[in-house]
């Protein structure tokens, strides 16, 4: 599968925008598009996974080391769980990966990074609002940074964001050096507007964009350039990786039964960790925001999400009170982020209003109008965990915009190498066998093969 790396020349440039018009403009070709998000976000891929209709792949150097992030670039050629893969349709595939921040912006996993490792063409998407030459005059110094920083970076050339036709889209593409390919431009519209809340836009089937302003947007983007520059990254030089068995468990062929919160309060979720699951046993999916009890099952996966907007249908559903009783009992319930939040003991939203959570972790949580933590973060485990042996470490990424007040008498599971975590230096709040964290772990880590292990 041969791709191309979409990178920008900082935040707020409009690469999803770019990447979402890159998407419409292949698959109108008949190109196969898988598409790939650098670094941990889960928002963006939720619009990449509403027009190409499969789910993103997360490629970030931090979470999965060089291997892993190879290897989890070439697990989008088979089959997604949504639509056929492109071994089966036969139809040519591309893989278009949306950048973070400025192209070499982050020093945990840059996009830079990320093309670097995978030998991809970085195609530079630059805001043209108001200029010309200063766009060529950019991409170049973008290019030449590369060498300048002893980087193995190929800038291959732009998409002119926000660009009018006629003398604008010609001064740009006249403006260009050889070596640099003019790939397109993406004309200026409201209509690509997607509204942003904390942690950042609004997810995909939340607020997508429309057919026609994707179709406009997609309009003018040179498909031929863009196919002819993608190219195929070298494959894992390891088939392993920080992983547990690859199978269920002994003496049970159908593995464990893992009860996965799936709705709008806990909708961040790394393809790869439900792809595990699937493959070691089976994931039962329960809606608890929407009124759906807990499950039968083995274990339990609450993923980060929006738990604060939902805290009300929390606090009245029975699948909190059910949870609350299940871990009593020593059901093994692994949270992280808005799971942890839902685990806690009570949830105060911005607007002073208090609920009652699941009450199985000793803490109160408060949420706050700025964000607490925002990093890539390392953890060691203090002691066994759902996710770690004793001296184990995990990596993970934590963003949030809410605090936790534990009690004075709470036990931590990890000490925090980097990052924030909960409280003074610790992370995983654990109690019977609960575990809750403000880090998401990729699969890579091994936590999630760790907590099925428990099952």
């Amino acid at each position: 599968m041969k791709g191309l790396v979409l990178g920008g020349t900082s935040s707020g440039v409009g690469k999803t925008v770019a990447t979402l018009a890159v998407i419409r403009a292949l698959d109108r070709e008949g190109v196969t598009v898988q598409p790939a998000k650098a670094g941990p976000d889960f928002i963006d891929p939720s619009h990449h996974e509403r027009v190409a209709g499969r789910p993103s792949r997360t490629l970030d150097r931090w979470l999965q080391g060089a291997d892993g992030l190879r290897r989890n670039y070439h697990r989008g050629e088979g089959a997604d769980g949504r639509g056929p893969s492109a071994r089966e349709t036969g139809s040519p595939a591309v893989c278009v990966v949306e950048g973070v921040m400025g192209l070499y912006d982050g020093d945990g996993s840059s996009t830079a990074m990320v093309a670097e490792a995978l030998d991809l063409p970085v195609v530079l998407v630059v805001d043209a609002k108001a200029g010309m030459e200063s766009v060529a005059a950019t991409a170049v110094g973008f290019r030449e940074y590369a060498a300048h920083a002893g980087r193995d970076i190929d800038v291959a050339g732009v998409i002119a964001q926000r660009a009018h036709g006629g003398r604008h889209a010609d001064g740009i593409r006249e403006a260009l050096p050889d070596g640099l390919t003019y790939f397109g431009r993406i004309a200026p519209d409201d209509a690509l507007e997607i509204p942003d809340r904390h942690l950042g836009l609004h997810m995909g089937e939340e607020s997508p964009l429309g057919e026609d302003a994707l179709d406009a947007a997609a309009e003018h983007l040179r498909v031929d350039r863009l196919r002819a520059v993608a190219r195929e990254p070298p494959r894992p030089e390891a088939s392993g990786g920080v992983r547990g068995p690859s199978g269920p468990r002994s003496g049970d062929a159908g593995g464990p039964r893992v009860a996965v919160a799936r709705d709008d309060a806990f909708c961040f979720v790394y393809p790869a960790t439900l792809e595990r699951i699937r493959e070691r046993g089976e994931l039962v999916p329960f809606a608890p925001a929407d009124g759906e009890g807990l499950p039968d099952c083995d274990g339990v996966y609450l993923p980060g999400g929006y738990p604060e907007r939902f805290a009300a249908d929390l606090a009245a559903g029975p699948a909190l009170d059910s949870l609350a009783d299940r871990a009593a009992d020593g059901l093994p319930v692994f949270g992280e982020c808005g799971g942890l939040m839902a685990l806690a003991e009570s949830l105060t939203t911005t607007d002073g209003e208090t609920y009652e959570m699941a009450g199985v972790l000793p803490a109160d949580i408060e949420m706050h109008e700025r964000y607490q933590a925002l990093d890539h973060v390392e953890l060691r485990a203090r002691e066994d965990t759902l996710t770690a042996a004793t001296g184990d470490r995990r990596r993970g990424h934590e963003f949030h915009y809410s605090s936790a007040d534990p009690a004075g008498d709470a036990r931590f599971a990890f000490d925090v190498e980097r990052g924030d975590g909960i409280s003074e230096g610790r992370d995983g709040l654990t109690e019977y066998r609960t575990l809750g964290t403000y880090c998401h772990c990729h699969p890579e880590s091994g936590a999630v093969d760790a907590f099925l292990d428990t099952l």
